[in-house]
């Protein structure tokens, strides 16, 4: 695994699992699914449906979340993403939207030079992950 250097962070990206609301997805599905597709875990942190904040990579590793931007970003994904039918949906619980807005502003106060973005709101990302508009959290990136 690569080193990721807290000077070098310019971008807190934030994802979804790209699973159902309704079926729950484990911090190890998480994990498992990063490690077969590109031999690690892929995220820093995992917001669960619950609220819990899981870490999964410390911060000085680099994660494979979004192509080009790896060794530049700390990478959150919350559980959900699709609704009960498989359709891209914000599904985020009331407990991940507070613990998700408690995550990032801590992020930034470790990261004041990086910003807050979507993973959609990266250059050349076709997917609608994280399946809710970002800017949300726009007071957290002044």
């Amino acid at each position: 695994m690569k080193s990721l250097h807290s000077q070098d962070v310019k971008w807190i990206v934030v994802h979804c699992s790209g699973s159902r609301c309704n079926h729950p997805f484990t911090v190890d599905g998480l994990i498992n699914t990063g490690k077969e597709r590109f031999g690690q875990p892929s995220y820093h942190y995992y917001v669960q449906r619950n609220g819990n904040i899981v870490p999964i990579l410390p911060e000085s590793v680099q994660g494979v979340h979004a192509v080009g931007y790896n060794h530049c970003s700390i990478a959150v994904c919350y559980e959900g993403g699709l609704d009960e039918h498989g359709a891209y949906a914000d599904t985020r619980t009331e407990l991940q939207k507070h613990a998700l807005y408690e995550l990032l502003k801590q992020l930034r106060a470790d990261y004041p030079q990086a910003r807050i973005v979507g993973h959609h709101d990266l250059p050349g990302v076709s997917k609608p992950c994280p399946c809710f508009d970002v800017s949300e959290y726009a007071e957290l990136n002044t």
